[in-house]
C-alpha cells in the first residue's frame, strides 16, 4: 500500500508543477502580447500593408522567439523556485 501512496504523491507533485508552469507561462505570454502590441503594432501594421513577405518572416521570427525565450525563462524560474532540483 505504501508503494501506491508514493506513486500518488509523485503524480500530485507532477500535476502541481505542471499547473504552476502553465500559470507562469500564461502570465508571460500575456505580458509578451501586450508588449508587442504596444511597441511594435504600428511597425507591424506598416509591414503588413506594404511588405507582406517581410511581415510574414518577422511574424514567424517573433513567434519562434517568444516560444524559445519564454520557455527558457519559465524553466529557469521554476528551477530557482525548487531550489535547484531538476525533474
Amino acid at each position: 500500500m505504501a508503494r501506491v501512496s508514493a506513486t500518488k504523491k509523485e503524480k500530485t507533485s507532477t500535476l502541481w508543477a505542471f499547473l504552476i508552469e502553465l500559470a507562469l507561462y500564461a502570465v508571460f505570454v500575456t505580458g509578451y502580447f501586450f508588449l508587442v502590441l504596444h511597441y511594435l503594432s504600428g511597425w507591424l501594421q506598416d509591414l503588413h500593408l506594404h511588405h507582406v513577405k517581410t511581415y510574414a518572416l518577422i511574424a514567424i521570427v517573433l513567434i519562434i522567439g517568444q516560444a524559445v525565450v519564454l520557455e527558457s525563462v519559465t524553466t529557469w524560474l521554476l528551477r530557482l523556485l525548487r531550489g535547484g532540483r531538476s525533474e
